[in-house]
């Protein structure tokens, strides 16, 4: 099923988390957070609209880890239904998009039920504070060409670590429902 992201609730706090990745290795929120905020893009492997974003996902989130921003993927799809979407299949998939940011493994579901996720892609960008700035789309070009494209993810992050807002004016991202248990 098709959805649309809800708008950003400016202000909103972070929910601390601390989530394993495909190998078990957990990982705090907290540490990725940093001086200049934190992105979490809620993914998985199947949904057609990540593999679209997936390579400029990876491209984009390089430029702000490089510029001290942490990024977190996580998968709260119910892998045991959709067994592509499964732990031992995601470090394949962030190897092959170029990830270099942790792919996390949210089994219960309950991070994405805390944030209000409703599909993949759904990004939230958090200033240094760890209150929301950011509820909207990768960049204009979605599922097209992306040879010519505004990135919008890119250039709010790139807002919030300066500043520590988010732009006012956001177009909400869009993807497949997350896959509840």
């Amino acid at each position: 099923m098709l959805l649309e992201t809800p708008g950003c609730t400016f202000g909103d706090v972070h929910h601390h988390f601390v989530l394993p990745d495909a190998y078990g290795v957990p990982h705090d929120l907290n540490d990725h957070l940093g001086g200049r905020g934190v992105l979490l893009a809620f993914i998985c492997n199947h949904c057609p609209y990540v593999i679209a974003i997936a390579d400029r996902l990876a491209e984009d989130a390089k430029r702000l880890m490089d510029a001290g921003v942490g990024v977190l993927a996580i998968n709260s799809n119910d892998y045991r239904t959709y067994p592509a979407d499964a732990p031992d299949r995601m470090p394949e998939f962030a190897e092959r998009h170029g990830f270099t940011f942790p792919y996390l493994v949210d089994a219960d579901q309950e991070v994405a039920k805390k944030f209000g996720a409703v599909c993949t892609p759904d990004f939230f960008g958090f200033n240094a504070d760890g209150l929301l700035q950011y509820r909207g789309r990768l960049d204009d070009a979605g599922m097209r060409d992306a040879r010519e494209r505004k990135p919008e993810l890119l250039e709010a992050m790139r807002q919030i670590a300066k500043t520590g807002t988010g732009p006012q004016g956001q177009t909400p991202s869009m993807g497949c429902s997350i896959k509840w248990l």
